[in-house]
């Protein structure tokens, strides 16, 4: 019979980790490359949702979404992301270093009630190669995938990607899904109040419902609009190459 020494297993432990390392690194990377032209056909965050409910018992559940290309977005859903979560998106390199200081002073502050600075490219980063929540682990490596996309993709990519994954509800991903769902009708056709309301639950879809907006929700979805305009429109997608 063939012993193995502690040590030993140890060594092959090692060695194996650092092969999955390497190949999940390998997968990112390929992810990248072949999102830069390809439709994503499904998130981490998608999967990690479906299998949560799944583990939960809840086999009634289904993460999806419908793929759709910027042209056949609403102008005005892809101003009112900007609008409401990243309104220096077509200028910076994928972080908001002037938002980022100003979270850490509101955060050291008022510990209870922590303020996020992500950006839009990096919530795609996020939302598309890695896990919800908070950690230390994830956020460095969110800032190594992000600025992977800023480098090989064009911001429209980005812009489109994230519309097509970001969650809207329970089991509800992307623009498409959540046209259809909340309004009945295509992405293509949204109004900007209705991207707007949309654009309103993004801090936490399971929290504030496009469906059965708040109060909070109606006042967040008002201040987005005016941000739209003071934005100055589809103007401000034209001056950028969003469009």
């Amino acid at each position: 019979m063939i012993r193995f020494s502690r040590k030993s297993w140890i060594v092959r432990l090692w060695f194996w980790f650092k092969r999955g390392v390497l190949a999940v690194i390998g997968l990112w990377l390929a992810g990248i490359i072949l999102f830069a032209f390809l439709p994503v056909p499904f998130s981490a965050v998608m999967v990690e949702r479906q299998l949560g409910a799944w583990l939960s018992g809840d086999f009634g559940y289904v993460a999806h979404s419908d793929w759709v290309a910027m042209d056949d977005i609403a102008p005005s859903m892809a101003l009112a992301v900007m609008a409401a979560e990243d309104q220096k998106f077509p200028d910076h390199w994928g972080f908001d270093v002037a938002a980022i200081e100003k979270a850490i002073s509101h955060n050291e502050k008022r510990p209870t009630r922590i303020r996020g600075a992500s950006t839009l490219s990096q919530q795609t980063a996020k939302n598309l190669f890695l896990w919800d929540g908070r950690s230390w682990v994830r956020k460095g490596l969110e800032v190594g995938l992000t600025a992977g996309i800023e480098l090989v993709w064009t911001k429209r990519r980005i812009l489109t990607v994230y519309l097509n994954i970001v969650e809207f509800g329970d089991g509800i991903f992307g623009v498409e899904a959540a046209a259809q769902h909340f309004f009945h009708k295509p992405a293509s056709r949204l109004t900007a109040s209705e991207a707007a309301l949309l654009a309103a639950v993004l801090p936490n879809p399971h929290r504030f419902k496009a469906g059965a907006p708040s109060g909070y929700v109606v006042q967040r979805q008002q201040w987005i609009m005016r941000q739209m305009r003071q934005l100055g429109g589809e103007g401000f997608l034209k001056a950028n190459d969003l469009k």
